[in-house]
């Protein structure tokens, strides 16, 4: 039988060190093929560079980097670069979590979400900490999760969004299959004066909080369990629809007004 076809992207660029961790752990699955941003794109979000001409070139072996963001990555590796489809696509391993309502921001998270539109299993990794200490842990995971959903598949429409605490995987508490929690961002614009007199901004600020809640991806990290939450295209609120169905008669109200 023909080896999987692994596609990985990360946010973080072709040289960060985790994504060699990823990849050297993912390779006793399949074969493995990296197209990456060739520069740091974190909190890029779902973004697709329309208005220029995209680059892309050999790093080694199966390696490729892109001057684009991962859901560039993952499109053009997918829809045009690639002999074969991949049988999965991952994206990571992202220092830093990627929690609650992170995932909008999240160039990481966006990778595997352009994978799942393009109707592949897909899932996106992180550490829970902005300077990790532990990638094994989540390389090691990635493998199990890896082999899972080779093996079994996902629902159509829906992607794997994980965060592992970052500690020894001895030390892990189990998974946690989760909903998404919120964040409290505290984020701060900074205005400075270059040494032109041109003024710029900075955004920044404190760390988020966030709030514990029971079955939140929050709840699982603090309890040093692997959170798994699974996230879907269709952002549609639908308890609300029935709320706004007067929305549908106001123009013919103001017609008659």
């Amino acid at each position: 039988m023909a080896k999987p076809q692994i596609l990985v992207t990360n946010d973080d660029g072709i040289q960060a060190r985790e994504l060699a961790v990823l990849v050297e752990a993912l390779q006793v699955l399949g074969e493995v093929w990296v197209y990456a941003p060739d520069r740091q794109q974190s909190a890029v979000g779902h973004g697709v560079s329309l208005h220029r001409p995209l680059r892309v070139t050999e790093w080694k072996d199966h390696w490729y980097m892109v001057d684009g963001t991962p859901t560039d990555c993952v499109m053009l590796a997918v829809r045009d670069l690639l002999d074969v489809r991949p049988d999965l696509v991952v994206s990571g391993i992202n220092p830093g979590a990627n929690l609650g309502d992170d995932v909008t921001y999240s160039g990481t998270v966006a990778g595997a979400f352009e994978g799942m539109l393009l109707g592949l299993p897909s899932f996106a990794i992180s550490v829970a900490s902005y300077a990790p200490i532990h990638f094994e842990s989540a390389g090691k995971y990635a493998v199990t999760l890896a082999r899972q959903i080779l093996e079994r598949g996902l629902p159509e429409g829906a992607m794997l969004n994980v965060n592992v605490p970052d500690v020894p995987y001895g030390e892990l508490k189990g998974v946690s299959v989760t909903r998404m929690g919120r964040r409290d961002y505290q984020d701060e614009i900074i205005h400075r004066v270059d040494p032109r007199g041109g003024v710029y901004y900075w955004i920044g600020g404190a760390e988020p909080s966030h709030v514990v809640e029971p079955g939140t991806d929050f709840e699982a990290i603090e309890a040093s369990r692997i959170s798994v939450t699974p996230l879907h295209r269709d952002l549609t609120h639908h308890a609300v629809i029935g709320a706004l169905q007067d929305l549908e008669t106001s123009l013919e109200q103001e017609d008659r007004a």
